[in-house]
């Protein structure tokens, strides 16, 4: 059975930095790419970043520059380097592994960006 396990959520300040952390477990085939979603309250999730099985990178607009994606492979996981938060950041990040068939997610993380 597949999992994957965020961490790496909390309050932080205007300005400062986050990592999240996704763990996978289980055997997933095919992957197309892994990623990370959020969603704040009152709107639709959307990509943050992903990254591809060939390792290519891409990001939503409004992370680009403050952002980072990033993978290790032995371990299974998938890393997002948050910096320069804004309250515009906050929501609730969701981790997201892409095969030929499925969607794999996370239970999400929350961030809060707040004075």
């Amino acid at each position: 059975q597949v999992q994957l396990v965020e961490s790496g959520g909390g309050l932080v300040q205007p300005g400062g930095s986050l990592r999240l952390s996704c763990a996978a477990s289980g055997s997933i085939f095919s992957i197309w790419s892994r990623g990370w979603f959020r969603q704040a309250p009152g709107k639709q999730r959307e990509l943050v970043a992903r990254i591809t099985s060939g390792g290519t990178t891409n990001y939503a607009d409004s992370v680009k520059g403050r952002f980072s994606i990033s993978r290790d492979n032995a371990k299974n996981t998938i890393y997002l380097q948050a910096n320069s938060l804004k309250p515009e950041d906050t929501a609730v990040y969701y981790c997201n592994v892409r095969t030929a068939t499925l969607d794999y997610w996370g239970q999400g993380t929350q961030v809060t960006v707040s004075s």
